[in-house]
């Protein structure tokens, strides 16, 4: 069976494949040569997952989902959020989106922030969402050389390591995403999933 992710996140891609079961194959914009870049237009995490999911169903009429994630921190009132990937402008780029956090929190002990993902999932005419969060804290310096995004300075609750410095099975059996993606495929092999 085939399922779209909405998305051209080669890195998301190869993390959600690792955890999705035998028999979906995963499609991502790429393998579709779909090059067009999705506006997001909305102001939340729920609002650009169903936005992508949506455009990209009307497109290719096959299961598909989006997700949407953002880094929220209580300090700065759960900022960057939706706008994790541009915090630092255009063009989006991690290391800038890094520094700029770090500087913002410059001498602030209350580092606590989460991670959350939101999936939207369209199936036929259905659309289902289904969220994933995992709470730590904002390193005072970038830690490790694996991830994307903001993995070098979050650390979960719990952990002595950082997204980054975890592997790419350590890192899934805990994220954010992970844990919204759990959510999914028990609902796609509760039988719901038609192609």
């Amino acid at each position: 069976m085939k399922l779209i992710f909405a998305s051209h996140n080669e890195n998301k891609t190869a993390e959600i494949r690792q955890l999705l079961p035998a028999g979906i194959e995963l499609l991502s914009l790429n393998d579709l040569n779909f090059q067009e870049e999705i506006k997001e237009t909305s102001d939340t995490l729920e609002g650009n997952s169903a936005l992508k999911a949506a455009y990209i169903y009307s497109i290719f009429k096959l299961p598909c989902f989006a997700d949407d994630s953002g880094l929220e921190v209580d300090f700065l009132q759960n900022r960057p959020g939706v706008y994790s990937a541009r915090y630092a402008g255009e063009p989006k780029n991690d290391d800038n989106n890094m520094n700029k956090l770090l500087d913002d929190l410059k001498g602030i002990q209350h580092r606590n922030a989460q991670f959350r993902t939101v999936i939207t999932l369209m199936l036929e005419s259905a659309t289902y969402s289904f969220e994933g969060i995992i709470k730590g804290e904002i390193t005072e310096q970038k830690i490790g050389g694996n991830g994307f995004g903001y993995d070098p300075i979050f650390r979960p609750i719990g952990e002595v390591k950082t997204f980054a410095q975890m592997s790419m099975k350590e890192k899934n059996s805990r994220s954010h995403r992970a844990l919204a993606l759990e959510k999914m495929i028990s609902f796609l092999s509760l039988g719901k999933f038609s192609n």
